[in-house]
């Protein structure tokens, strides 16, 4: 059962050598976005309505920009570095010599891409709570969810590096998935602006149900559904991770 652990290692050791500008290539996007548009935009604003109660924009980016770095971390994790890995460098193949198996490999590429995701995010809230963003004790919650978060999207990007020929292939996800998502989610603005036809399929996007987890958290509540999100994550997790095993076990038959 622990046959994943020395191929999570394996990654790890890798990753502390190029730890520095890894870790500022996954947290500087995310603190620019906060700065231009939660102290630049926020100034304009100033407030938004969420849940019918006025809230400081730079709260509302905060609390949804930090679940946009969540899966933005794990995505590229999953989908660049794993397929390099598997792909490019034939590390995967190099690994099965040893008496581990392909499922071991993937499981292990799924949860260290989501434990890297946790790593960044922390650092981003460690400087969203040096800023004064916010000090509730709720936060303590912030951190099963992203990594849940993490897992969800590692799940997810690893079907695409299944499917990927090259680099190129993993423009369809960003473009045609990711991308809207992070407009549509709530991130950036309250959903209730969009019209009721898209706020009913946004509802049920991955991302869409960690902002509703995360962002009362960021308010000092508590979120009103949480039954519905869990399910939801844990719901396209355990769906993603099975398409990707099987279409992962598919690739290295052929």
């Amino acid at each position: 059962m622990m046959r994943w652990w020395p191929v999570f290692r394996r990654n790890f050791l890798v990753w502390r050598k190029l730890m520095v500008p890894s870790l500022i290539a996954n947290i500087a996007e995310p603190l620019m976005w906060l700065v231009a548009f939660g102290y630049g935009m926020g100034a304009l604003v100033g407030e938004v309505v969420y849940q019918g109660e006025p809230v400081a924009y730079l709260v509302f980016l905060a609390s949804g920009s930090i679940c946009m770095s969540a899966m933005n971390a794990a995505t590229f994790e999953a989908l660049y570095s794993a397929f390099s890995r598997m792909h490019v460098q034939k590390t995967w193949d190099g690994i099965m010599n040893a008496p581990i198996r392909l499922d071991d490999v993937l499981l292990a590429e799924m949860l260290w891409a989501a434990f890297k995701s946790l790593f960044s995010v922390t650092v981003i809230l460690g400087v969203m709570l040096a800023l004064g963003i916010s000090h509730s004790w709720k936060l303590l919650l912030v951190w099963p969810i992203l990594f849940a978060v993490g897992i969800m999207f590692s799940c997810i990007g690893l079907i695409f590096t299944a499917l990927a020929k090259g680099y190129d292939f993993f423009t369809y996800y960003f473009t045609l998935f990711l991308t809207p998502m992070m407009f549509l989610s709530g991130v950036f603005f309250p959903r209730e602006q969009l019209p009721l036809w898209v706020q009913s399929l946004s509802e049920w996007l991955p991302l869409t149900q960690a902002v509703g987890l995360i962002r009362p958290l960021f308010l000092d509540r508590w979120p009103e559904q949480v039954a519905m999100p869990v399910l939801v994550i844990a719901g396209y997790s355990l769906l993603a991770w099975g398409i990707a095993l099987a279409l992962t076990r598919r690739r290295f038959r052929s």
